[in-house]
């Protein structure tokens, strides 16, 4: 079994290093675990990120950290005038969600391919909307990524994170670390040859920045109308930002 040091002892090196060896030892089970862990609320969680969506000038779709594709699927699966585009740079994960692309028939609206979330491959402009699904936690430079995600959309386009976060200070909140902490480790280990991956899951949830922290982060890049939107209890948040000149 592997084992990471906790976040605060990695550098940014190894964090990118740590988070590549996590995703492509979970691969097999990234889906089904994320279904199991979260009780199918990751299904309702990326629903409700689609429907505020807005497409209006490009029709097109950015999915960062895109994974096995979850997020762009569910994108192309509801508007059926957008094209996705999905990008990640563990290729197992990309690897995988192409499958599922083409057992959906999708090939001809969604793209995944491998690529980096802090140096975007497209031009200014190019979507109406780039999201990251389960992603931003993992980047060590949040700003570049924010940064990087705002620069590909158009004007009035929208910047979207959807993140595992903690509930507010209180009973609900000491449940959830604990479930975090000394639960989901050990239900990890039924299915994965790599439960260490989800110690450092509930470790990197746990020292994400609060929303008022990454609504400014958001804000600090020039985004503007930023919000959060707890989801369970607010387990999971959905934040939203505009790029307006």
């Amino acid at each position: 079994m592997r084992g990471y040091p906790s976040v605060k002892e990695m550098n940014d090196d190894q964090r990118i290093g740590i988070v590549k060896d996590i995703f492509a030892s979970v691969t097999d089970k990234y889906d089904f675990l994320n279904r199991f862990l979260s009780l199918r609320r990751d299904v309702a969680w990326r629903k409700s990120t689609v429907s505020e969506m807005n497409y209006f000038q490009t029709y097109r779709f950015l999915d960062v950290a895109t994974g096995t594709g979850e997020l762009a699927l569910d994108c192309a699966n509801t508007y059926e005038s957008v094209k996705v585009t999905g990008v990640d740079f563990v290729q197992e994960m990309v690897d995988n969600g192409i499958e599922k692309v083409q057992t959906q028939g999708l090939e001809n609206r969604v793209d995944l391919k491998f690529g980096d979330g802090t140096n975007l491959e497209f031009d200014d402009n190019s979507f109406d909307v780039a999201a990251i699904a389960f992603g931003i936690r993992n980047i060590p430079d949040k700003i570049k990524a924010l940064s990087e995600m705002k620069r590909v959309i158009v004007d009035n386009g929208q910047v979207m994170a959807l993140e595992l976060t903690t509930p507010t200070p209180g009973l609900w909140r000491n449940f959830y670390g604990f479930y975090l902490n000394g639960i989901l480790p050990k239900l990890a280990k039924w299915f994965t040859k790599n439960p260490a991956a989800y110690e450092y899951l509930a470790d990197s949830i746990m020292n994400f920045p609060t929303r008022k922290e990454f609504v400014s982060l958001m804000e600090s890049v020039g985004l503007k109308n930023c919000k959060a939107i707890p989801l369970t209890f607010g387990i999971c948040t959905l934040y939203i930002g505009e790029k307006q000149v």
